[in-house]
């Protein structure tokens, strides 16, 4: 691993920003800009943040991601995400890297699995799967998960039992193993 050292660029944000907001930028040497082949015609980065560090690495496709995840032997799963019997999101989770990635097939926010989130951490996943199931705090609950084999609270095990169908509405998932 190379380090270098540098220096953050602060600046005042202007434009609608409000009064004192600063942007901050960092300087990034050509020879790992070139490595991660970034251009001017391929600029598009993600960025994360694990609470110490920040990471910078090129976009990753849906597509590309599965297959990288694969060739590391990563254990992944992916939902279907359906509106009756429409696809409107498909979800890719990484339990190795607890990464979820997600491509929405429809516009509609209000039928996708995220609503207007694109960017998906693996908190808003696991929030999202209990969403789709019946509470923890619900009376009777263990005869609920023993009436469809399941041992203990999890929220894959009875989405994978119950699709995670609700009585409110038309949403259901597909889970499947890659």
């Amino acid at each position: 691993m190379e380090i270098r050292n540098g220096k953050l660029i602060i600046s005042n944000a202007g434009g609608t920003a409000s009064n004192g907001a600063k942007t901050y930028k960092v300087s990034i040497p050509s020879a790992w800009i070139n490595l991660l082949k970034l251009n001017e015609d391929n600029r598009d980065i993600e960025l994360s943040f694990d609470g110490e560090k920040i990471i910078i690495e090129p976009k990753t496709s849906f597509d590309n991601f599965i297959v990288s995840a694969k060739q590391k032997g990563h254990k992944l799963l992916k939902l279907n995400y359906y509106n009756n019997d429409n696809l409107c999101t498909t979800i890719i989770a990484d339990y190795d890297n607890k990464i979820v990635k997600l491509k929405n097939f429809i516009d509609n926010p209000v039928y996708t699995a995220f609503g207007i989130k694109s960017n998906v951490n693996w908190e808003d996943y696991n929030s999202f799967l209990e969403e789709r199931c019946i509470p923890k705090s619900r009376m009777g609950l263990k005869n609920y998960l023993c009436s469809i084999g399941v041992d203990e609270y999890n929220p894959l095990e009875i989405i994978k039992k119950t699709q995670g169908r609700m009585a409110e509405d038309s949403q259901w998932l597909a889970v499947e193993e890659l």
